[in-house]
């Protein structure tokens, strides 16, 4: 099949308009720009500590934990450890889709569990119904919106793939509907999932659940780092920079960075996801677009965009590259890659070309923790005394305070709905050492961008990496 060019490439606006869009944007994340001033600091760990858990991490999954740990067992004992600021990695720079999905979306988990998919489908559906009840009786100011998200056609052959989903009144079946619902001459079709996502703000979201958690009882120390586990008979020992604490029970949340444990040290790697934010719209851009339910949005390329309204109208505009550095390293460096942002504010101009003169404020990136499974791993160590969850694949903003109660079921010895399930019963494959992990991360990202230039259609790395259920399209 003769290769096409994308929409994107079609269509991109001069490089006189990209280099405009972005002069002036700040290399930081918007939602932590949002929350610093004013913002709740805790102090670090000053010398040795006791409690009856420990958590390490202080984005969702650990926050989450921590939060569901005192309001199943009040009076629990319960200190939170953070190496930075809470929020500060993937839970203050993703895009603020809380999603019900506990699976990396309906594909991935049919491939994978299609026996536990309807219960799956429902214990993900009650855990986001779950974290709106918690926001609404603790009164967490996180611009929270259920406003559901929109699976985008932005190519003829995708129509086909929005066209299978039903023909119900979510489905924009045409263009002439979805450009009426939200105006982009990028948008051929679209169906609207009402009821599985919810936007926030994501900085928000972390500093309110660290709120409560201190309201009830919770200590959280930041700038203190986790350097090792140790054993001291019954209880576990956490060596800090700032001292140890030892508790009988510990949950690792340590999200992309190198785990604590060394049975996990192949089983995510971290890749480089990027963002842009506009500033406010005018009400006359506003009316340019539509977009007054506003959904998120997400196209169906297997290298897609995220786009999303933040509560004052900005747009965020996110996605599309996912990098990968040799040798699995965490660093700040690989933040800023004026490429990937400048191909983001084409492929925007080129998404909304009556938004030209719209300038970005802020342009950012963060560290994705990919499995090999593209959704979260869960297990025990230290004779059922260490829980963990990991391997989000950037979908943790919804699925982390699912990981949270199988932490904790984990870790009271019970057999619940949650631990009986295969998808949390088994690990995936992990990836393979360097550099046979560069070679095949690299090769997969590029096959990708074949079949989105092929009209969907997956090359025989893409097919067998699938038959290995290691496939993935986005």
């Amino acid at each position: 099949m003769t290769a096409h060019r994308t929409v994107f490439e079609r269509s991109a606006p001069s490089r006189a308009a990209v280099k405009q869009a972005l002069e002036g944007a700040v290399a930081r994340p918007f939602w932590l720009d949002d929350i610093a001033e004013g913002r709740t600091e805790y102090p670090a760990l000053a010398g040795d500590a006791a409690a009856d858990l420990v958590v390490v991490g202080g984005g969702y999954t650990g926050l989450w934990t921590a939060l569901r740990a005192v309001e199943r067992t009040p009076g629990r004992t319960v200190t939170l450890l953070e190496s930075e600021t809470i929020g500060w990695a993937a839970s203050g720079r993703n895009g603020g889709f809380c999603e019900a999905s506990l699976t990396h979306g309906e594909e991935n988990g049919q491939s994978r569990w299609p026996d536990e998919m309807e219960t799956l489908t429902r214990l993900g559906l009650e855990n986001l119904d779950a974290i709106e009840e918690t926001i609404t009786r603790y009164g967490m100011d996180c611009d929270f919106e259920r406003t559901g998200m929109i699976a985008v056609a932005v190519e003829p052959h995708q129509v086909e793939w929005i066209a299978g989903d039903g023909t119900d009144e979510n489905l924009f079946a045409d263009s002439a509907a979805m450009q009426a619902e939200i105006a982009s001459p990028t948008f051929l079709a679209g169906h609207w999932e009402k009821e599985g996502c919810a936007m926030v703000h994501p900085a928000k979201l972390a500093a309110e659940l660290a709120r409560v958690c201190v309201e009830l009882g919770v200590t959280i120390h930041e700038h203190t780092a986790v350097q090792r586990i140790d054993e001291e008979g019954a209880l576990i020992e956490l060596v800090t920079n700032r001292g140890t604490v030892r508790a009988p029970q510990v949950a690792l949340a340590t999200n992309v960075f190198p785990s604590l444990l060394k049975r996990n040290a192949l089983m995510t790697v971290p890749v480089y996801d990027y963002v842009l934010m506009t500033e406010p719209l005018s009400e006359a851009q506003m009316e340019s677009i539509g977009w007054t339910r506003r959904q998120g949005l997400a196209d169906m390329a297997n290298q897609f965009h995220y786009y999303r309204l933040s509560a004052d109208n900005r747009i965020l505009f996110g996605g599309y590259d996912a990098i990968y550095h040799s040798g699995r390293k965490v660093k700040t460096e690989y933040e800023d890659r004026p490429e990937s942002f400048e191909k983001l504010a084409s492929h925007f101009l080129t998404t909304f070309p009556q938004l030209e003169g719209v300038k970005f404020t802020h342009r950012w990136a963060g560290a994705i923790d990919a499995s090999t499974r593209f959704c979260a791993f869960y297990g025990v160590a230290r004779t059922g005394r260490v829980a963990y969850a990991a391997g989000f694949t950037g979908l943790g903003v919804g699925s982390a305070r699912f990981g949270a109660d199988v932490m904790l079921d984990k870790l009271a010895g019970e057999k619940t709905e949650r631990t009986e399930l295969e998808m949390v019963r088994k690990r995936g494959m992990p990836f393979p050492p360097e550099p046979a992990a560069s070679i095949g991360i690299n090769l997969t990202r590029w096959s990708l961008d074949r079949a989105d230039h092929r009209e969907g259609k997956r090359n025989l790395l893409l097919k067998t990496l699938d038959s290995l259920g290691l496939g993935f399209d986005s």
